[in-house]
Order: C-alpha cells, then structure tokens, then sequence
C-alpha cells in the first residue's frame, strides 16, 4: 500500500510534487489504477468519447531525421498536392469526420502559401471540419524557412482555417532525452513556448508524450510537470496522450538501443500517473494505436476518458512495424460499452456531438 499520505492526499485533490509523481511509479500497479479512476470519475463522470478523425500525412520528406522515426524519408520530394488531399478529406467526411489532422516532416516545399491553400480550400468545401494540424516542430520550421515570427504564422494559418494544434514533436521535454533522439529537432523550451504562444491567439492544442525509449521515469515526471505549469498558465490544453515508442526499423532500434516496446503494465502505470499528476486537466487519451485495442479498453480503468480518434488513416506508427487497422465507430462504441461505460461522439473541442447511451 502507499506510504504515508500520500494515497489520501491524491483523493482530497491536493497538487503533488515531483518527487511524489516519483513515487506513485514505485507504486502497486492496482492501487494506481483505483487512485486514477477516482479522479477520473470524478473529472470526466462515466461518458467516454471519440472523435471521427483522419490523419494525413503531406510529406515523408525530413530534415530533422530523428532516431526515433520510422516514416521519414531524406529524399527531397514535393509535398502531397492540394487536390489529392481534398480527396482524402472528402472520403472522411463520407464517413463521418469531424477532424482532419495534418501532420508532415519539416521540409522546405511545403511553405506556408501551400499549407494557407490547403487549409482555405478544405475550409471553403468542408467549413464545419477542424482542422487540428501542424506541430510545434512544422510551426517552427516555417518561421524559420520564411523569415517570419512564429506569432506570424500562427496568425496567418489561422486565417486560412487552422483550428488548433496536436501536440506531436514533445516527446520527452526535457532536452537531455532529446539531444540523443532528435538532436535537430527544437529544445523543450521552443515547444512551449509555441503552444504558448498559440493558446494566446485563442488556439488550443492537445498535449503528448512519447515514452518507452530513452528517458528515464524522472524524465516523464519532469514532462508531466511542464506540461502542468503550461496548463495552469494558459488553459489551452484539451486532453493529454502519452502513447508508446514502437522502436521496430528505427535508428534507435538498429542501433540496438532500444530492442522492445514499452509493455501494457509501463503504459498503464504511465496513463495512470499522468491523470494524478496532470490535475488541471480534464480530459486523459487512451492510445488503442500503439497499444492495442483491448490495453486502451483497459486503460479506462486507470484514468483514461477518452477513446481517441477512428484514424482512418494512420502511416508512421505502421512504418515502425505497427500492424494498423482503423476503428470503426461501432467498435469503439462496443470496446467502450464493455467497461459500463457510456460512448459519445465528440468533436477536437470535446463538444459531445452524440450520445450512444
């Protein structure tokens, strides 16, 4: 059982520090999982939503070369052409889409008139679509390669039709763990500061972390805490996703760095760990993506409230040797029913759109 007060501090709503998020991981897996559900029923009640959702990536083009990503390729190519990403947007919205997220590797053919003429021609064809694209790294590199803020960018997407950020490109924030998995990519600082500097334009952003490689369970508590001190700033946060590093046909693979994924009693302690410690946020992401849909369905157990996305479309987690299939609605809809739960479709806000009581 947990030592001393701290068991009876976390269900009184009391903020933890560090060195007790350290402690809730030396923690039994069950008690964990009845601390985070309490908060968890608490926060969230017993609704748990998805969201209809397809991801499109624009380019496998890279710059940055990471040693964690499977997907890149470091052949210059043009980025996928407007129209045929009209196309896949309209096959999700025959299906139900409510959000398209867009999500690329930092290469210089797409600038920010091509993303400005995607984002304005699927507004004007599809204008109650959201578009919730672009990480902190893309962001970034497009001030960079056109000279401009990063305020000056967000502003000018948003005007085409931007509607808020993922939260890819954190990782592990803590630059330590990043200097050896994406050495070229931007600090933890730069990272913050853009979604700073989003949710002041009124954009939120969804929060991740990508665990399981590298860092340390000190490093995750010291990622959870930022992302913490950012929400307690700005509010603009909607939900936090820690999913599971799959190494399989990366550098930090060959390199024999990493030789296995993350297992579901790691990321069920983690999901767990992150609803405690991240008390200002409502909303807490399952990843049926990199752990499969029956650790998700159990992860409503330890914290979770949301059920993520159907993706009906997903090509990075595939190309580190995910097998990937999209989740239909019903699915979702049973995986979730199972656990005396009730499903609701959602929209990127987490507006319920529809009850299936």
């Amino acid at each position: 059982m947990m030592i001393g007060n701290l068991a009876d501090k976390v269900l009184s709503g009391e903020r933890i520090t560090r060195s007790q998020g350290m402690r809730l991981f030396r923690e039994e897996l069950p008690v964990l999982g009845y601390l985070a559900d309490r908060i968890r029923e608490r926060k969230a009640g017993n609704v748990v939503t998805f969201v209809v959702d397809r991801n499109i990536n624009y380019t496998k083009f890279c710059v940055s070369g990471c040693k964690f990503c499977a997907y890149y390729s470091d052949t210059p190519e043009k980025p996928l052409p407007a129209e045929k990403i009209l196309e896949k947007v309209r096959e999700a919205v025959e299906l139900g889409a409510t959000q398209i997220l867009m999500q690329g590797g930092l290469n210089p053919e797409a600038g920010i008139e091509y993303l400005e003429e995607v984002f304005f021609r699927i507004k004007r064809e599809f204008p109650d679509v959201n578009i919730h694209s672009l990480s902190p790294p893309e962001i970034d590199f497009l001030a960079k390669i056109e000279g401009m803020s990063i305020k000056e960018v967000l502003i000018r997407l948003k005007q085409a039709g931007l509607g808020s950020l993922p939260g890819g490109g954190a990782e592990i924030l803590v630059d330590r763990v990043r200097k050896e998995i994406s050495p070229r990519k931007i600090s933890s600082r730069r990272w913050i500061r853009i979604m700073k500097i989003a949710h002041s334009l009124g954009m939120r952003s969804s929060a991740t972390m990508m665990f399981g490689h590298v860092e340390s369970l000190r490093d995750r508590i010291e990622h959870l805490y930022r992302i913490r001190r950012l929400q307690d700033r700005t509010s603009g946060f909607t939900a936090f996703i820690p999913w599971t590093f799959s190494p399989f046909n990366t550098e930090l693979f060959k390199s024999g760095r990493v030789r296995y994924p993350a297992g579901g009693v790691d990321y069920l302690r983690t999901l767990a760990v992150s609803r405690i410690f991240l008390d200002n946020f409502r909303n807490i992401q399952v990843s049926w993506v990199s752990q499969g849909e029956r650790i998700a369905q159990l992860g409503l157990k330890f914290g979770g409230n949301d059920f993520g996305g159907t993706m009906i479309e997903e090509n990075v987690m595939r190309a580190a040797g995910k097998v990937f299939t999209p989740l239909p609605v019903g699915r979702i809809v049973h995986l979730i029913r199972s656990m005396n739960r009730i499903p609701a479709r959602r929209d990127t806000m987490y507006n319920i759109l529809e009850v299936m009581s």
